[in-house]
Protein backbone atom coordinates (compact mmCIF):
# COMPACT_ATOMS: atom_id res chain seq x y z
CA UNK A 1 0.00 0.00 0.00
CA UNK A 2 1.29 3.10 -0.92
CA UNK A 3 0.71 4.87 2.78
CA UNK A 4 2.99 2.48 4.08
CA UNK A 5 6.35 3.60 1.79
CA UNK A 6 8.49 5.64 4.39
CA UNK A 7 9.68 8.71 3.17
CA UNK A 8 13.13 9.69 5.46
CA UNK A 9 16.09 9.61 3.02
CA UNK A 10 17.42 13.31 2.86
CA UNK A 11 16.93 14.58 -0.82
CA UNK A 12 20.50 16.72 -0.21
CA UNK A 13 22.41 12.82 0.38
CA UNK A 14 20.68 11.67 -3.63
CA UNK A 15 23.45 11.96 -6.87
CA UNK A 16 22.52 11.39 -10.40
CA UNK A 17 23.07 9.04 -12.56
CA UNK A 18 23.20 11.15 -15.37
CA UNK A 19 24.11 14.67 -16.62
CA UNK A 20 21.22 16.16 -17.62
CA UNK A 21 17.60 16.87 -17.38
CA UNK A 22 14.66 18.72 -19.17
CA UNK A 23 14.30 22.14 -16.97
CA UNK A 24 11.25 22.69 -18.28
CA UNK A 25 10.16 19.27 -17.17
CA UNK A 26 11.70 19.84 -13.68
CA UNK A 27 9.91 23.68 -13.49
CA UNK A 28 6.21 22.05 -13.90
CA UNK A 29 6.99 19.65 -11.09
CA UNK A 30 8.18 22.48 -8.55
CA UNK A 31 4.73 24.50 -9.51
CA UNK A 32 2.92 20.95 -8.61
CA UNK A 33 4.73 20.98 -5.26
CA UNK A 34 4.04 24.36 -4.14
CA UNK A 35 0.72 23.95 -5.25
CA UNK A 36 0.16 21.00 -3.15
CA UNK A 37 -0.89 21.16 0.40
CA UNK A 38 0.64 18.79 2.99
CA UNK A 39 -1.59 15.68 2.39
CA UNK A 40 -0.57 16.20 -1.36
CA UNK A 41 3.04 16.40 -1.23
CA UNK A 42 2.94 13.14 1.23
CA UNK A 43 1.13 11.48 -1.92
CA UNK A 44 3.52 12.92 -4.09
CA UNK A 45 6.54 11.22 -2.42
CA UNK A 46 4.82 7.98 -1.90
CA UNK A 47 3.89 7.90 -5.32
CA UNK A 48 7.15 8.96 -7.33
CA UNK A 49 9.15 6.37 -4.92
CA UNK A 50 12.79 6.65 -6.20
CA UNK A 51 14.93 3.46 -6.98
CA UNK A 52 18.55 3.82 -6.31
CA UNK A 53 21.79 1.79 -5.96
CA UNK A 54 23.99 2.22 -2.58
CA UNK A 55 27.58 3.11 -4.09
CA UNK A 56 30.89 3.83 -2.14
CA UNK A 57 30.97 5.24 1.11
CA UNK A 58 27.34 4.26 1.56
CA UNK A 59 25.96 7.27 -1.01
CA UNK A 60 22.49 6.81 -2.45
CA UNK A 61 23.14 7.02 -6.65
CA UNK A 62 18.96 7.59 -8.03
CA UNK A 63 18.75 5.28 -11.38
CA UNK A 64 15.13 7.29 -12.28
CA UNK A 65 13.06 10.39 -11.53
CA UNK A 66 15.97 12.81 -11.86
CA UNK A 67 13.38 15.12 -12.60
CA UNK A 68 10.94 14.51 -9.63
CA UNK A 69 14.22 14.67 -7.33
CA UNK A 70 16.07 18.09 -8.90
CA UNK A 71 12.38 19.96 -8.04
CA UNK A 72 12.51 18.42 -4.60
CA UNK A 73 16.47 20.40 -4.52
CA UNK A 74 14.82 22.86 -6.08
CA UNK A 75 12.20 23.63 -3.74
CA UNK A 76 14.28 22.65 -0.95
CA UNK A 77 11.83 19.55 0.11
CA UNK A 78 14.06 17.81 3.25
CA UNK A 79 13.11 14.58 2.67
CA UNK A 80 12.33 11.55 -0.46
CA UNK A 81 11.31 7.77 -0.16
CA UNK A 82 13.62 5.77 -1.99
CA UNK A 83 14.01 1.78 -2.49
CA UNK A 84 17.46 0.47 -3.05
CA UNK A 85 17.67 -1.77 -5.99
CA UNK A 86 21.66 -3.17 -5.30
CA UNK A 87 24.05 -2.53 -2.88
CA UNK A 88 26.86 -1.79 -4.38
CA UNK A 89 28.89 0.28 -1.93
CA UNK A 90 31.72 -2.28 -1.86
CA UNK A 91 32.79 -1.84 -5.19
CA UNK A 92 35.16 1.02 -5.80
CA UNK A 93 34.73 3.77 -7.61
CA UNK A 94 35.97 3.17 -10.84
CA UNK A 95 34.40 -0.60 -10.80
CA UNK A 96 30.99 0.83 -9.43
CA UNK A 97 30.39 3.17 -12.44
CA UNK A 98 31.78 0.61 -15.33
CA UNK A 99 28.98 -1.66 -13.12
CA UNK A 100 26.42 0.82 -13.25
CA UNK A 101 27.31 1.77 -17.20
CA UNK A 102 27.14 -1.85 -18.00
CA UNK A 103 23.82 -2.68 -16.41
CA UNK A 104 22.22 0.37 -17.93
CA UNK A 105 21.96 2.27 -14.63
CA UNK A 106 23.91 5.56 -15.88
CA UNK A 107 23.42 7.78 -19.30
CA UNK A 108 26.84 9.64 -19.92
CA UNK A 109 25.58 11.74 -22.23
CA UNK A 110 25.71 15.35 -22.50
CA UNK A 111 23.04 17.88 -23.73
CA UNK A 112 23.73 17.93 -27.64
CA UNK A 113 23.39 13.61 -27.15
CA UNK A 114 27.16 13.17 -27.04
CA UNK A 115 29.06 10.48 -25.07
CA UNK A 116 31.21 11.92 -22.32
CA UNK A 117 33.06 10.23 -19.27
CA UNK A 118 31.48 8.59 -16.74
CA UNK A 119 33.42 10.95 -14.24
CA UNK A 120 31.83 13.84 -15.89
CA UNK A 121 28.54 12.60 -14.26
CA UNK A 122 28.13 15.57 -11.41
CA UNK A 123 28.00 14.88 -7.97
CA UNK A 124 24.96 17.11 -7.14
CA UNK A 125 21.64 17.10 -8.28
CA UNK A 126 21.74 20.83 -8.81
CA UNK A 127 25.09 20.55 -10.77
CA UNK A 128 22.67 18.89 -13.79
CA UNK A 129 22.91 20.96 -17.26
CA UNK A 130 19.27 21.46 -19.23
CA UNK A 131 18.66 19.07 -22.16
CA UNK A 132 15.26 20.86 -23.66
CA UNK A 133 14.45 18.02 -25.95
CA UNK A 134 14.18 15.93 -22.29
CA UNK A 135 11.57 17.96 -21.79
CA UNK A 136 9.89 17.91 -25.54
CA UNK A 137 9.71 14.47 -24.38
CA UNK A 138 7.83 14.25 -21.41
CA UNK A 139 5.14 16.40 -23.19
CA UNK A 140 5.27 14.16 -26.65
CA UNK A 141 4.42 11.67 -23.32
CA UNK A 142 1.95 13.42 -21.85
CA UNK A 143 0.28 14.35 -25.24
CA UNK A 144 -0.01 10.17 -26.17
CA UNK A 145 2.83 10.98 -29.19
CA UNK A 146 4.88 7.70 -27.34
CA UNK A 147 4.45 5.40 -24.90
CA UNK A 148 6.58 5.06 -21.56
CA UNK A 149 8.40 1.86 -21.57
CA UNK A 150 10.54 -0.14 -19.00
CA UNK A 151 13.67 0.73 -20.88
CA UNK A 152 16.42 2.85 -19.42
CA UNK A 153 16.62 5.94 -20.25
CA UNK A 154 14.23 5.68 -23.23
CA UNK A 155 13.69 8.90 -23.19
CA UNK A 156 16.75 10.37 -24.07
CA UNK A 157 16.65 7.91 -27.62
CA UNK A 158 13.69 10.36 -28.29
CA UNK A 159 15.70 13.39 -27.53
CA UNK A 160 18.32 12.15 -29.70
CA UNK A 161 15.97 11.29 -32.13
CA UNK A 162 14.25 14.78 -31.96
CA UNK A 163 17.48 16.72 -31.23
CA UNK A 164 18.60 15.84 -35.26
CA UNK A 165 15.10 16.69 -36.55
CA UNK A 166 13.51 20.35 -34.65
CA UNK A 167 16.03 22.98 -34.80
CA UNK A 168 16.22 24.46 -30.92
CA UNK A 169 15.23 27.77 -32.23
CA UNK A 170 11.94 27.11 -32.65
CA UNK A 171 11.69 25.27 -29.16
CA UNK A 172 12.75 28.83 -27.90
CA UNK A 173 10.45 30.78 -30.03
CA UNK A 174 7.35 28.16 -29.95
CA UNK A 175 7.27 25.13 -27.62
CA UNK A 176 4.30 24.43 -29.44
CA UNK A 177 4.98 24.08 -32.73
CA UNK A 178 7.67 22.04 -31.59
CA UNK A 179 5.78 19.56 -29.85
CA UNK A 180 3.32 19.66 -32.90
CA UNK A 181 6.03 18.85 -35.35
CA UNK A 182 7.24 16.11 -32.54
CA UNK A 183 4.43 14.57 -32.76
CA UNK A 184 4.28 14.28 -36.46
CA UNK A 185 7.81 12.62 -36.24
CA UNK A 186 6.79 10.39 -33.68
CA UNK A 187 4.48 8.86 -35.56
CA UNK A 188 6.36 8.47 -38.96
CA UNK A 189 8.52 5.33 -39.99
CA UNK A 190 11.71 6.93 -39.23
CA UNK A 191 11.03 6.22 -35.44
CA UNK A 192 9.31 2.52 -35.47
CA UNK A 193 12.57 1.42 -33.67
CA UNK A 194 12.76 3.65 -30.68
CA UNK A 195 11.05 1.73 -27.46
CA UNK A 196 7.33 3.02 -27.37
CA UNK A 197 6.57 4.21 -30.69
CA UNK A 198 2.83 4.66 -31.14
CA UNK A 199 2.58 3.19 -34.61
CA UNK A 200 1.50 5.67 -37.56
CA UNK A 201 -1.96 6.20 -35.94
Amino acid sequence: MAHEIPIGVSVAELRPTQITCGLREVELKRKAWRKADDTEKAHLLRTHVVPAVTGPKGRYYIVDHHHFARALIDEKAPLVALYIIAELDHLEKDEFWTFLDNSDWCHAYDEQGRRKALSDIPKSLGDLKDDPYRSLVAELIRAGGCAKTDKPFFEFLWADFLRRRIDLALMDQDFDAALARAKDLARGADARGLPGWCGEA
